[in-house]
């Protein structure tokens, strides 16, 4: 496996299309690119369409086993499927519908959120899904939180009950074979406004229970995969977001909290990271921050040429000492050991 081939690997990537073949610049990535990931979106953003990858529950499978036909790594098929309001799956579509974080929560009630978590799991599984962006871990500490409070994705403004119930969600994925993400770390709950918009400072709102849930789940073992959030706190890193810090990925998340496992970006091409970095080089910041594998959308914003552009410039950030080729290689070898633990659940 050559460096440009493992490069490959550390890209979850967005797509156009409900169907694809060998000449669609997705099956290029994959085939000769290495391609690591996809995730599905119901819409496109960029070109204002109510559709996307997600029409049919027929259509998606017959997507995911087009997509895995062309990897001879296979690949990671994300979505946000959180249940409630944010869903790619939409029962308009004929999926099942399914609560919401801040619903399951107030009830309080593990078996139903374990009912809830396993008609997701089921749905997925079903469609050749292999990966969800989610739980949402983000303790509900300012309800008018435009994108998490709001939004009803928090489960609770108790720290307690939002690990107790993702434990639930995580536990019922991983039955069927679906990896899980823990998001947005350090916490978006306290968030005044929406990474997806622009910057987003944290530094007054942010408080340390806000940690809590990442602790609780990567000491029971349950944490697949975290997903940084695009939020700034200048008492963690006064220069660099989450996303592109080396002190709250490097000290806080892997020496302080221990966790071992792999390390995703949100999605990179969200104002928070696009007013003020061009995507070449943010990649390049996040890879050399500990991220593992990173989103690109291409959604809010569609490149076709996205990954052919980007790699040449990972490889420049290496030559120049930005990036150490040894940090590709441990990247590369968490997302390795994450694919394998999808092999081996399905296996059982």
């Amino acid at each position: 496996m050559n460096i440009e081939q493992k490069i490959g690997q550390l890209f979850l990537l967005g797509f156009e299309g409900d169907s694809i073949d060998a000449s669609h610049p997705v099956a290029a990535d994959i085939s000769r690119r290495n391609l690591g990931g996809v995730i599905l979106f119901d819409r496109s953003l960029a070109k204002k369409r109510d559709h996307n990858n997600i029409r049919s529950a027929g259509q998606v499978k017959a997507l995911t086993a087009t997509l895995q036909g062309f990897a001879q790594t296979p690949l990671l098929i994300g979505v946000d499927q959180e249940g409630g309001k944010v869903r790619r799956l939409k029962p308009e579509k004929g999926f099942p519908a399914t609560a919401s974080a801040a619903e399951l929560g107030q009830k309080n009630d593990n078996t139903l959120t374990r009912i809830h978590a396993m008609t997701t799991a089921d749905t997925l599984q079903t469609m050749g899904i292999n990966f969800n962006l989610a739980p949402v871990v983000d303790v509900n500490t300012f309800p008018e939180n435009p994108v998490i409070g709001r939004l009803e994705r928090s489960f609770s403004p108790s720290p307690a009950i939002v690990s107790v119930h993702a434990s639930e969600w995580i536990k019922a994925h991983s039955k069927r074979g679906v990896l899980s993400c823990l998001k947005h770390f350090p916490g978006h709950g306290s968030s005044r406004c929406d990474s997806h918009l622009g910057f987003t400072d944290i530094t007054d709102t942010w408080k340390p229970e806000e940690l809590q849930p990442y602790k609780d789940l990567i000491a029971n073992d349950q944490a697949d995969a975290i997903m940084t959030g695009h939020l700034f706190h200048k008492g963690m890193d006064p220069i660099h977001p989450a996303t592109l810090s080396p002190r709250i990925i490097g000290n806080l998340l892997r020496q302080e909290l221990q966790f071992t496992g792999v390390v995703i970006s949100d999605d990179l091409q969200m104002k928070a990271i696009t007013d003020r970095y061009g995507l070449e080089e943010a990649a390049c910041l996040a890879l050399a921050a500990g991220v593992d594998l990173l989103i690109i959308g291409n959604n809010l914003d569609y490149a076709p040429d996205i990954l052919a552009r980007i790699i040449p410039a990972i490889l420049q950030a290496i030559q120049t000492g930005l990036l150490q080729e040894r940090q590709i290689d441990e990247s590369y070898a968490r997302v390795q050991k994450l694919k394998k633990k999808v092999l081996k659940i399905q296996e059982h």
